[in-house]
């Protein structure tokens, strides 16, 4: 039956090769869906409302006076939940990542791309705020596509500069809160009340600002389709068990057109001699074989990427079930069940399997627990002070006048916490003098860097050869909260 469906379909024209988004004539096919409505449009409708508050929100929220994420790339300071990364701690960003990715290929695998479709940036900002204000000023699909075809006039032009006007505006502010995120909402308000100070800043922000503009005006479905590499990955990552919105072939084929016919059954007294009624009362019913789908194209007409689902899981699809609200508005129409187009896998379709816990998802769950577990290690036992212990370059040992031996060491300090921790050092596991140069300051600020520079004093008779272990002290209102491990540089020992 699926060769047959297949068969038909290409006899009507070839859509495995091509991209709704391009023309024949390789040009860019510019689509303007059909304003969705339904039940799981609504669904997103609301889930894009609470991601939108939450977006605008946090980057005003602060703990300890700073703000509850930012990832500040230039100054390599990152703050996720209020806890201060470092570039000290970027293997565990490393294996965040990977855990990241492996969660993203096992959700691929089991849920299909409905991130895409529901928590995606692109998609949100693109369907649910320039989608939804070019609705309001442009008008639906039809009055979209007369305003592209009618010549300049002044309501063409009025709605033109209006709707650039709001998209270039929206854009600046999202430039905005995306600085934001990098480094902190109180910079960006320092920058935004003297901006001729900071004209490196405002061309960077308008830069950024065109950018979305471009992506938000022109670009649009590209990004997801051309630059985006998780569509890309989509055919490697599904397999037949894996829930994406699918049509229901075996309920849909073959597709039948409605048509009209006469209902003669009437009881009026107009009737001509031939048996034609004046007062026909017109009915629909889907032409024989029978099917469930009308080959109406309300489904082709809400696709935000111009695709026909009833052809299966395609590149351009992100699951943002416009076609499922469609589909099910016409089947309830027509008193059919509704979830010919729905959420489903290849095997629940054909063979009434549902999802099933393959080696595959097992596999991945089970790399996913090792890295989730690895990660959770690394940042409960993640120290608040980092230190480094290095002797200066280029030096071995000195031989004071009084008979001992120094060396010379660089302590480089950072503080990852939102206070300041103050310290000293002893001496662990030997007897000897720490003497710092300068003006030591024994302070780390908080979230900030510190270098100590001093001598270690030892005896000689304590000096076991050219490296010997020894072991610092680092104390915080006499708690230890660190121990250094070195080598002490001598003169070599020979027997």
């Amino acid at each position: 039956m699926e060769e047959t469906i297949v068969q038909e379909q290409d006899k009507k024209g070839s859509y495995r090769d091509s991209v709704a988004t391009i023309s024949k004539e390789g040009k860019r096919n510019f689509i303007n869906p059909k304003k969705p409505k339904g039940r799981l449009y609504n669904l997103r409708t609301w889930f894009s409302v609470f991601y939108l508050i939450v977006f605008f929100t946090l980057p005003f929220i602060k703990v300890y006076d700073e703000p509850l994420l930012m990832l500040n790339v230039l100054e390599r300071k990152f703050i996720i939940f209020s806890m201060v990364f470092w570039p000290q701690d970027f293997f565990i960003f490393g294996i965040a990542m990977l855990t990241f990715v492996v969660f993203v290929i096992l959700f691929t695998v089991v849920f299909g791309r409905i991130f895409c479709g529901w928590a995606c940036p692109q998609t949100i900002f693109m369907e649910m705020v320039f989608r939804k204000i070019e609705y309001w000023i442009d008008g639906d699909s039809a009055k979209q596509k007369q305003l592209k075809e009618m010549p300049w006039n002044a309501e063409k032009a009025r709605k033109r500069i209006v709707k650039f006007i709001v998209f270039f505006a929206i854009s600046f502010i999202l430039a905005n809160f995306f600085l934001a995120y990098l480094i902190s909402m109180d910079k960006v308000l320092e920058y935004v009340q003297n901006p001729g100070a900071n004209i490196g800043t405002l061309i960077s922000l308008l830069i950024f600002t065109s950018v979305f503009f471009f992506v938000y005006w022109w670009f649009r479905e590209q990004a997801c389709i051309v630059v985006c590499p998780y569509g890309r990955l989509q055919g490697v990552l599904l397999d037949k068990n894996s829930i994406v919105v699918a049509y229901d072939r075996k309920r849909g084929e073959p597709r039948g057109k409605l048509k009209k016919k006469e209902d003669h059954d009437c009881k009026c007294t107009d009737c001509k001699e031939d048996g034609a009624c004046k007062s026909i009362a017109p009915k629909l019913e889907i032409a024989k074989p029978q099917s469930d789908c009308i080959d109406c194209f309300a489904c082709v007409r809400v696709c935000p990427t111009g695709i026909d689902i009833r052809n299966g899981t395609q590149l351009e699809c992100v699951n943002c079930t416009a076609c499922i609200d469609a589909c099910d508005a016409i089947m309830t129409s027509i008193q059919k069940p509704t979830g010919l187009v729905r959420y489903a896998s290849e095997n629940s379709i054909v063979n009434g399997v549902q999802i099933k816990f393959t080696t595959r998802i097992k596999a991945y769950t089970a790399v996913l627990t090792l890295l989730l577990s690895l990660l959770v290690f690394l940042l409960v036992s993640r120290t608040d002070l980092d230190a480094r212990l290095m002797r200066t370059a280029g030096m071995t040992y000195t031989s004071l006048p009084d008979g001992r031996i120094s060396n010379l060491y660089n302590l480089k300090l950072a503080n990852k916490t939102h206070n300041d921790i103050p310290f000293t050092l002893k001496l662990e596991n030997t007897n000897g003098e720490i003497e710092f140069v300068g003006t030591a300051n024994m302070v780390v600020k908080k979230e900030d860097y510190s270098h100590v520079q001093f001598f270690i004093k030892l005896d000689r008779s304590l000096v076991k050869g050219w490296k010997t272990p020894i072991e610092i002290g680092m104390y915080q209102n006499d708690k230890k909260i660190k121990t250094i491990e070195a080598k002490f540089i001598g003169p070599e020992i020979y027997n």
